[in-house]
């Protein structure tokens, strides 16, 4: 296996944890109701291991990337998934077959580009009829201007009535839903009442509720031409990854290094008596 692809920041690799992987493996979870024995195509597949998880279910992942060095990568890292391939493509020209695919999905993938709808004609190009195609995206009001944050990898961010209006326009049939961080991932529809949800905030002097999400850090639809069973509210349960991404970072702070190394050889002296 050759080197890891270099983690800038914004493609996500195996070999770091954080909160983006929660969110990730979340939204990845949602296509598993689809694909069973389908062909999926999955665009922006990057280090490949989402096409690698979809392959589990799916006849045939196709992995669509406009890297040559992540497709290869990922071409090698899972060479052993014989239901799975990887091409070099972008989004405004998919190097596949007219209405080849069941499912397309695409996370992440639209703020990079800002041919939204080269994209979209695309995805309804490689579609089979009445297929289903899967995206997310960060909202821009939330992932952005709340924070007075510049993404220096994104194109061109939506807003959630853009992001809706895109969709609306190609597929006959949509259900939207926002994404945010807990200790885990919360996903839920669009069309929540905000009486069904209480956010609760604060901290040792004070708690405060509010109705509904204060900021869904991510947009997700559901669409096709057909009617199909809809996703409903999920959560994944983030503890093991923030246990172990914390535990990391402990283990790689100088003090705590540095007590290690002191303490390590009373260990050895303490175990040595112990013996005797």
């Amino acid at each position: 296996m050759k080197n890891n692809l270099k983690w800038t920041g914004e493609r996500l690799v195996t070999e770091v944890a954080n909160e983006d992987t929660i969110y990730h493996l979340h939204r990845y979870a949602i296509p598993m109701d689809y694909i069973t024995g389908k062909i999926v195509v999955d665009i922006a597949s990057g280090e490949g291991y989402r096409s690698n998880l979809m392959a589990l279910k799916a006849k045939h992942v196709y992995g669509i990337d406009i890297s040559e060095e992540a497709v290869l990568f990922a071409a090698e890292k899972y060479n052993t998934t014989t239901n799975l391939s990887f091409k070099v493509g972008s989004v405004e020209k998919i190097p596949l077959d007219d209405h080849m695919a069941d499912v397309v999905v695409s996370f992440e993938t639209l703020e990079h580009t800002d041919k939204h709808h080269e994209m979209m004609r695309e995805v309804k190009r490689v579609l089979k009829p009445g297929g289903i195609v899967i995206i997310s995206s960060p909202d821009k009001a939330n992932y952005s201007d709340r924070f007075n944050r510049v993404n220096s990898f994104h194109v061109k961010e939506l807003y959630f009535i853009e992001f809706k209006e895109l969709l609306n326009q190609y597929f006959k049939t949509s259900y939207f839903y926002y994404q945010t961080f807990l200790t885990g991932s919360l996903i839920v529809k669009d069309n929540y009442t905000n009486n069904t949800i209480t956010e609760y905030t604060g901290d040792y002097l004070a708690i405060a509720a509010n109705n509904g999400l204060s900021f869904p850090m991510f947009n997700i639809s559901v669409s096709s031409d057909e009617p199909f069973n809809e996703p409903q509210t999920s959560y994944f349960n983030g503890e093991d990854i923030i246990r172990d991404m914390y535990f990391k970072r402990v283990m790689s702070f100088t003090p705590y290094r540095l007590g290690e190394s002191i303490l390590k050889p009373l260990r050895i002296f303490k175990n040595f008596f112990k013996r005797s």
